[in-house]
């Protein structure tokens, strides 16, 4: 057993240890040392240098630098012997709540244990107990004259329909009244309103009963979310209905919103302190190799000297790892979580190559430069250019040699392939640009899904994640399967609808938004409803490729493309979580990754 209470042994420090400062006051608050500063300001004068150097009137991105303090992430460091007695710790949790599961035998309580251990992020730990409750209940609900109450029948399709379960929409038919609406009676139970408000994100083409509870229950909530609430549980409820009429569960990334269920599930009156505990043990331990992941991320990052050479490029490497911890949820991939955030953070240096800083010529030399993909063609590129080149060269050689080692499948070609798409749609919105030409809607679609990067990141991921890779699964995934464009196209809309405004006022080509006004003489309000209906629709065609029986993916990689998409709508739902340092998402990445969650120890509790 272990005794006292349960910390990591790296030094904590409060949160502006972990960000850059630009006084050398504000150094010593933010703990760094006087050679770190002295290092910094070098650093700092290296990047103006360099970008007086590069500037010859060209664009800019006006991108701040990098708000992490890297030294002292770097510095960062956890007790082994420490970090050996919370996972024995976590262990024996998770052995217990096993049993609970076990012993339990009402449906409805099963269900409720489970989408608790869901939100909590503690899935991994269960999915065989997951398995055999969900078979059992969806016997249960294929009882048609079973008699239903809107609560249990909408939290059970809900899980049911998330695990894979085809379960019909015809089960709400009963909450219907003889003009087939929902019964005006169910608008005082809040709990099914809430569960059915969630169970209709779940829908797709068609399904228009799930459409018209949508719009039922958002009427109600929406009513109940504006009342003044004095109970606790009442008071805990509505505050569940607030964060879902913000975004429904199912758009929710999971590990990332792990911190708010856990102070969530902590309000309740009635909570299994056994869960509590183990939720927040979990996390910290997850956080811990988070870090470790992180710090090699930083070390390669600063090798490359990519934040120091191209000083107009965004220096966004840890917002490229923690994007990485979203998408690739499965705590074994942590190598493919390493080689996503480098991936993401070139890709990030590359879109400012063409968005911002490259002129058309010098951008048309290198996409040919890429498409023959040739180390001595580089030379008639400029400094800037080649050393972006070398740096994505070297990077695909060193990925392609550890899968090598580990899948022995050659992936430069596809590796490189997924470089020059991107290349060549990034060269698309340059000449759309220099040409003042404003594409429509469509037009900017078809080219914008492949802009973002997705495909280019799922390609990666998909290496990273894949135990068994077949030629004919590599087709599918460079034809850009409609798995990939529906998940590249949620990145591409919810980004547009964050960072539009920023980018358009500095020059760029119209974006989604802009694309609809144009074309339908719109408001941007309107435009904006118009995108997010959008984004909605895609997720209809989401809900189909996840769960076909003829997907060429393994399960794992199915989960990172609709968690990509996912980890889009988090990274900007409260702005550019990406590119221009938003508060609010930098505040939950320091919670996330750097402030662990206090636990007590249960042996020195039960004692006193």
């Amino acid at each position: 057993m272990y005794t006292g209470v349960m910390n990591m042994a790296f030094p904590m420090k409060p949160a502006n240890y972990l960000h850059n400062s630009g006084s050398s006051n504000s150094s010593k608050l933010c703990g760094v040392s006087s050679t770190s500063t002295r290092a910094a300001t070098a650093r700092l004068r290296l990047r103006l240098r360099c970008s007086m150097q590069l500037s010859d009137q060209r664009r800019s991105g006006n991108y701040s630098p990098s708000f992490w303090n890297t030294d002292y992430i770097l510095s960062l460091n956890c007790d082994y012997e420490d970090e050996r007695r919370m996972r024995g710790a976590a262990g024996e949790l998770v052995e217990q709540v096993k049993m609970l599961m076990e012993k339990e035998t009402d449906p409805i309580v099963q269900l409720e244990l489970i989408d608790v251990l869901q939100k909590l992020a503690l899935s991994h730990h269960f999915e065989k107990e997951f398995e055999g409750i969900l078979f059992n209940i969806s016997t249960i609900y294929d009882d048609k004259n079973r008699e239903r109450d809107l609560y249990s029948t909408t939290l059970a399709f809900r899980l049911l329909r998330q695990h894979g379960y085809q379960v019909p929409q015809e089960l709400f038919e009963c909450f219907k009244n003889d003009k087939g609406e929902f019964k005006e009676s169910l608008s005082n139970d809040t709990k099914g309103l809430l569960q059915l408000y969630e169970a209709s994100f779940l829908l797709t083409e068609g399904e228009t009963t799930l459409e018209l509870a949508r719009e039922f229950a958002t009427k109600f909530l929406q009513e109940k979310e504006k009342l003044n609430i004095d109970d606790d549980d009442d008071t805990n409820l509505i505050s569940c209905v607030r964060h879902s009429l913000d975004m429904p569960i199912y758009w929710r990334i999971q590990r990332p919103n792990a911190r708010w269920w856990i102070h969530a599930y902590n309000r309740r009156t009635h909570i299994n302190p056994l869960v509590l505990e183990l939720s927040k043990l979990d996390f910290n331990i997850i956080q811990a190799q988070y870090q470790q992941e992180l710090k090699q991320d930083l070390r390669w990052w600063r090798n490359t000297c990519i934040a120091e050479k191209l000083p107009f490029a965004r220096d966004r490497l840890v917002e490229s790892y923690f994007w990485s911890t979203g998408i690739i949820q499965p705590r074994q991939h942590e190598n493919a979580r390493i080689m996503m955030a480098k991936a993401l953070a070139l890709i990030t240096t590359l879109d400012d190559v063409y968005d911002v800083y490259g002129t058309l010529e010098e951008l048309e030399l290198f996409i040919e430069a890429i498409r023959r993909w040739e180390i001595s063609s580089i030379d008639q590129l400029p400094n800037y250019m080649q050393l972006c080149f070398l740096t994505i060269n070297n990077f695909v050689d060193d990925t392609a040699y550890d899968v090598m080692k580990e899948k022995d499948i050659n992936i430069i070609p596809y590796l490189r392939k997924s470089w020059v798409d991107l290349a060549e749609a990034y060269l698309v919105e340059a000449k759309w640009f220099y040409g003042g030409y404003k594409p429509n809607l469509e037009e900017y679609l078809n080219n914008g899904w492949i802009s973002v990067s997705g495909p280019a990141i799922l390609c990666h991921v998909f290496f990273g994640v894949t135990d068994s890779i077949t030629m004919e699964t590599v087709e599918s995934l460079f034809k850009y399967h409609d798995l990939i464009r529906c998940s590249s196209t949620l990145v591409r809309l919810a980004d547009d609808l964050a960072t539009s405004l920023d980018e358009v006022s500095r020059g760029d080509v119209p974006k989604s938004i802009q694309c609809y006004m144009n074309d339908n003489n719109a408001s941007e309000e309107e435009a904006r409803l118009h995108v997010r209906w959008l984004i909605a629709e895609t997720w209809k065609e989401m809900n189909v490729e996840m769960v076909s029986a003829d997907s060429p993916f393994c399960k794992d990689f199915i989960a990172c493309a609709a968690d990509m998409g996912r980890m889009a709508q988090y990274m900007y739902h409260n702005g550019d979580g990406h590119g221009m340092q938003n508060s609010q998402i930098h505040q939950q990445m320091t919670d996330f990754l750097f402030q662990k969650l206090a636990v007590r120890d249960r042996a020195s509790t039960a004692r006193n």
